[in-house]
């Protein structure tokens, strides 16, 4: 089907089902529901809790897609469903799992699947100290606690955490002219993007990897550390210990301050390889996949003051190239909610990535295209159970004029 025909009429059983949600969706009813999937134990040595949110989420894109988004339609429907399951026992154990059916991790259009994305299981020996083994979000950063449907302003991630780069897991450049080419894209360049898949953002989503942490907390200071089985830019097939184990951990951690209840500081730092074990045969002889690291500072900052909320994260990292050498980048976002009225808020967020040079023959050349994107967005809570978000975002990146349009919505059901 070709990008600009109409939305197919199998479609609209979706928008049947999402007009359903905002019907029946009542707040009585699911309180209930929510109180008929837990299991309690009357003497308080267990609690089970099934929760979820059910996301209806429709794009119109302005194509090339954007970001994560994995289509060459310019309409895309993106529906999913998250279960979660709770579990506290005792006072020092808790379990969680988080499964997930939709189109695929990120927006596209692929057919139906089912993933265990998260699992974990922690143990608290002491009141600020936990230990967890499984698969679970990294520690870096503060977008990655508030990342799902419900708690994020917006449909999609800030620049970090979606901006594609010209950087490959599956394969290393034989010269800078090859890095170059996968980095930048041409003004007015109409290409198919079907290398898009390979190519690796600052840190994929929430990075579901499998490994150990460690975090807790100490009067006014938060503190989390992780060793993990994949880097933070590593694609979601990375992350599970089915397919990636631990030859090569990458190690990350944050340190947090927070000065009084509206200040909330924060100092990331992560090094691990990037590269997949299928890149081994393009690197040098006598060199591994460990040898090539991804290394990340990061800065971050919260503020929450009546009804405002601001948030802010800055990245500085680098890329370790066979043969080329270090490909350095700087991204960043500033982000602002305010909440118009008990049910109505409004969300503004700019977002940034600039990259450095490279050395090519005589002279140093960037090694992607800077890019600058604005996302503005309008939510309304209709009930405690029940959201509705809508969002419009700009970009202009270096050299390339199309695809710079993005509009979204999202309805939001918590059960």
């Amino acid at each position: 089907m070709p990008p600009s025909s109409p939305i197919p009429f199998r479609n609209c059983r979706w928008l049947a089902l999402a007009f359903a949600l905002v019907v029946t969706a009542r707040a009585d009813f699911l309180e209930k529901v929510h109180d008929s999937l837990s299991l309690n134990d009357s003497q308080d040595r267990f609690h089970f809790q099934l929760s979820g949110l059910v996301d209806l989420e429709t794009y119109f894109i302005d194509q090339p897609a954007p970001g994560l988004i994995f289509s060459s339609r310019n309409f895309l429907l993106n529906p999913r469903l998250r279960l979660f399951l709770d579990a506290q026992i005792g006072s020092n154990i808790y379990l969680f799992a988080q499964t997930r059916v939709d189109r695929g991790f990120d927006p596209s259009d692929d057919g139906a699947q089912i993933r265990l994305d998260e699992y974990f299981i922690r143990y608290s020996p002491a009141k600020n100290i936990n230990i967890q083994i499984g698969q679970f979000a990294t520690v870096v950063g503060n977008w990655v606690q508030r990342h799902d449907s419900w708690q994020n302003p917006f449909i999609n991630a800030p620049l970090p955490y979606e901006n594609l780069t010209g950087i490959w897991d599956t394969g290393a450049p034989d010269e800078t002219d090859e890095l170059l080419e996968w980095g930048h894209v041409g003004e007015y360049d109409t290409r198919d993007y079907s290398d898009k898949y390979l190519r690796l953002p600052i840190l994929w989503g929430p990075s579901y990897s499998t490994g150990a942490a460690i975090s807790g907390s100490c009067g006014r200071f938060d503190y989390a550390a992780e060793m993990k089985n994949a880097a933070l830019a590593s694609r979601p097939e990375s992350w599970n210990i089915t397919q990636t184990g631990f030859e090569d951990p990458t190690f990350s951690g944050r340190l947090g301050f927070r000065p009084n209840e509206m200040w909330n500081l924060g100092l990331s730092a992560s090094g691990g390889p990037y590269l997949r074990s299928n890149a081994v045969p393009d690197l040098p002889p006598g060199r591994g996949i460990g040898d090539y690291r991804e290394l990340v500072l990061a800065q971050d900052l919260s503020f929450a003051w009546h009804h405002l909320q601001l948030w802010a994260e800055f990245y500085e990292a680098r890329f370790e190239v066979p043969r080329i050498g270090n490909a350095d980048t700087f991204s960043y976002y500033f982000e602002a909610k305010y909440k118009i009225t008990s049910q109505l808020f409004g969300a503004l967020r700019w977002n940034q990535q600039l990259f450095g040079t490279v050395r090519d023959e005589d002279h140093r050349s960037k090694w992607g295209n800077d890019i600058w994107r604005i996302d503005a967005a309008l939510g309304y809570r209709f009930t405690d159970y029940l959201q509705a978000k809508l969002q419009y975002s700009f970009s202009r990146q270096e050299t390339l004029r199309n695809g710079e349009n993005l509009i979204a919505a999202q309805v939001t059901l918590k059960f």
